[in-house]
């Protein structure tokens, strides 16, 4: 439980410790509530292209490794998979987490 703590406080620094980036997003569209906070998220984290593995992914949903390994092998799951290597990148991670999370 305690790692799980850090690991959130970890993620809230991060958010909290960085500058707003200007980026704009035109859209001809109204975004849903949903689009909004990804877009805001997205602005917020340092590094949003930062690759991340099996172990990160694990920690975030508290979910043991075989079950982190089964949902890199899902078809929706957006990752990276050379031979034994894992990786997905933290933005499509994030939006793949609040997508099943709606």
């Amino acid at each position: 439980m305690e790692e799980l703590s850090n690991i959130t406080n970890q993620v809230v620094n991060e958010i909290q410790n960085t500058e707003t980036k200007n980026i704009i997003i035109e859209t001809k569209e109204i975004l849903t509530p949903e689009q909004r906070m990804a877009i805001d998220t997205i602005r917020r984290v340092k590094n949003p292209f930062i690759m991340i593995g099996v172990k990160e992914v694990m920690k975030d949903l508290n979910v043991c490794e075989t079950i982190a390994y089964r949902i890199f092998k899902r078809n929706d799951f957006p990752s990276i998979n050379i031979g034994k290597s894992n990786q997905i990148m933290l933005i499509s991670y994030l939006i793949w987490k609040m997508s099943k999370r709606v």
